[in-house]
């Protein structure tokens, strides 16, 4: 099984060559939703968050607020040190298991979908990293767009991530999603061909 690390800032449009590779029968393992499988209310990393962050960030049904907690870290980088010393250790032994059972399944290829692939250390899961990338005012349109965010709020979580020129330095292949949906779907599936079926067939 081929395992591709697929990265990039908030807004480069990374969910949507996700959507691709699944297209083309990949596993797709999102850290994103791993992270909210696992500060699950009452979970071990729920309790070690709110202890750290207060019950201010909950909701009426106990579950994290996602809005109120990301307006606390992306605000504050010590605050996001803390956060992240939680939760990444719980989501690599995650990832570990949806990779186990994806090989036991016997699939032949599989995306490990994370932001933050890079500074999380968990590139040693991966055989190779496939970045995206966009024009920052392109991200900032989206990123209006799909969730209202402030332009102060699009900027404290871009500046909370790496470069792209950082991200760079560790990917095998750029995918510059600069142009229409149908130029980034040939990009990608042309990718596929290239680089995932000429090892797995």
């Amino acid at each position: 099984m081929v395992v591709i690390g697929l990265t990039g800032g908030i807004g480069a449009g990374k969910s949507e060559v996700s959507r691709i590779l699944a297209g083309h029968g990949a596993v797709i393992i999102d850290t994103a939703l791993l992270g909210h499988e696992a500060y699950a209310a009452g979970s071990v990393p729920w309790r070690a968050v709110v202890k750290a962050f207060g019950r201010q960030i909950l909701l009426p049904d106990a579950q994290i607020d996602r809005k109120i907690l990301g307006d606390i870290v992306f605000s504050d980088p010590e605050a996001l040190e803390t956060l992240n010393g939680i939760m990444r250790p719980a989501i690599r032994e995650l990832i570990r298991q949806r990779l186990f059972i994806a090989e036991r399944q016997g699939a032949r290829a599989a995306v490990l979908d994370s932001a933050t692939l890079i500074e999380a250390g968990w590139t040693e899961f991966t055989d190779e990293i496939w970045l995206t990338t966009a024009p920052r005012d392109e991200i900032v349109g989206r990123l209006r767009r799909r969730s209202g965010l402030s332009i102060q709020h699009i900027a404290e979580r871009m500046e909370s991530q790496i470069s792209d020129e950082e991200r760079m330095a560790h990917a095998h292949v750029v995918i510059a999603n600069d142009a229409s949906l149908t130029e980034l779907r040939a990009k990608v599936d042309a990718l596929w061909a290239e680089r995932i079926l000429a090892k797995v067939g």
